[in-house]
């Protein structure tokens, strides 16, 4: 980190604390050439996700339309959908890539669902698949049982 002081490029670090909830850390910086200390703020950089939709427009990662979508499934059920948006957005957030499709996102959601919550799955399958009758509903479920 250069010194704002002479411009050498060179500190060390005196002390770390982290501040706003831990979404970034405050270092105060002592100057090799010239000891003067200095404050720095380092802040977690993220990617704006761009979601491609079926409709072959895109829009930016909404985690309040996931949340919404996801707490209508798991509604009296032992799920924490909050947990499941974070995950979800932590994995594409680490991903290589900043575009996503909306089949990708549903897919991750089924997949967190299913390792939870049976019910929860079914409820949301049966919206995100689009069930058109009964027996698509009941195939769905003889996969989820094995069968």
């Amino acid at each position: 980190m250069k010194c704002p002081v002479c411009g050498f490029v060179d500190s060390k670090v005196v002390d770390s604390r982290p501040v706003e909830e831990g979404n970034s850390i405050r270092r105060r910086r002592e100057c090799l050439a010239c000891q003067k200390r200095f404050t720095t703020f380092e802040v977690l950089e993220t990617v704006q996700i761009i979601v491609l939709k079926k409709d072959g427009s895109k829009e930016l990662f909404d985690r309040t339309k996931l949340l919404s979508g996801l707490l209508k499934a798991c509604q009296k059920r032992p799920v924490n959908a909050e947990e499941i948006v974070s995950e979800i957005e932590n994995e594409l957030q680490n991903s290589l890539t900043n575009e996503v499709t909306t089949t990708q996102i549903g897919e991750m959601v089924m997949d967190y669902l299913k390792a939870r919550d049976e019910v929860a799955y079914v409820r949301f399958a049966s919206v995100y698949r689009e069930f058109k009758d009964i027996e698509t509903f009941l195939a769905e479920l003889k996969q989820l049982k094995g069968d």
